[in-house]
């Protein structure tokens, strides 16, 4: 709003002020402008035409989604490596696949648990994608210990069956119910408790969080399909016209 307003007030103080002038006059020097005149002058403009605020408004948001939009599309081309073949980060699906689908998700959002059977559909009906897990545990110390729990399973071979159970949890996450849903799915909760300590568990979440903040995402859950970022959760169809996108570029 502030620039808005800058603008406004530099604008209407040429236009009301030197129109006001003879030609001989506006070449002098300007006396100061009194900032309450102009001011005024901006109010009572914008009250006459509010709807110049909103064209304002909308054009700094859409250069605002354009540099998010060039950013995230160079940080993806300058860490694929760490987004795309990180060893830390858990793989499903065909590990050969040609197209990648990578989600950024915390077991404690709603909206990632709601879009979960989806991305499984798209990953059972399609056998040409790989799959990658990126716990961003951003909603708490719940979230934290399920993803750090999710992570140290990988030790027992047990990730894919434990995110499942986590992403189908319903209520609280805490670490009671996190080692009960272990248990379920027969994970070591003693092993599991001590490789929840390690530093590569700790690293991998850091280093998610890292590439988080560089893809400019808002939320989870948040998608990379190919190379098409998507920030929210999306329909079945959606995902499978990326897919089919992805595939063909290629």
């Amino acid at each position: 709003m502030n620039l808005v307003r800058s603008a406004f007030v530099a604008a209407v103080w040429l236009a009301c002020g030197l129109a006001a002038l003879p030609a001989a006059a506006q070449q002098a020097p300007s006396p100061v402008p009194d900032r309450e005149a102009v001011e005024k002058i901006v109010r009572d403009y914008l009250v006459r035409h509010p709807e110049v605020v909103v064209e304002a408004l909308e054009a700094y948001k859409r250069q605002a989604q354009e540099r998010e939009r060039l950013a995230a599309e160079k940080a993806v081309r300058e860490r694929a490596d760490e987004i795309f073949r990180d060893p830390a980060s858990p793989v499903g699906g065909n590990p050969n696949g040609d197209v990648v689908v990578v989600e950024f998700f915390d077991y404690r959002c709603g909206v990632c648990k709601s879009v979960h059977p989806l991305v499984a559909e798209l990953i059972r009906t399609d056998p040409g994608i790989k799959r990658i897990y990126k716990e961003w545990p951003i909603l708490g110390p719940e979230s934290i210990v399920a993803a750090r729990a999710a992570l140290a399973s990988r030790t027992q071979g047990k990730y894919l069956q434990f995110h499942d159970a986590l992403m189908a949890a319903k209520g609280a996450l805490d670490e009671a119910a996190v080692m009960a849903l272990a248990r379920k799915v027969g994970i070591d909760t003693e092993r599991l408790r001590r490789d929840m300590k390690a530093p590569e568990i700790e690293a991998a979440i850091r280093k998610n969080f890292a590439l988080a903040d560089a893809l400019h995402l808002s939320g989870t859950p948040s998608f990379l399909i190919g190379n098409t970022l998507l920030r929210g959760a999306r329909d079945l169809d959606t995902m499978r016209a990326l897919v089919a996108r992805a595939r063909k570029s290629g």
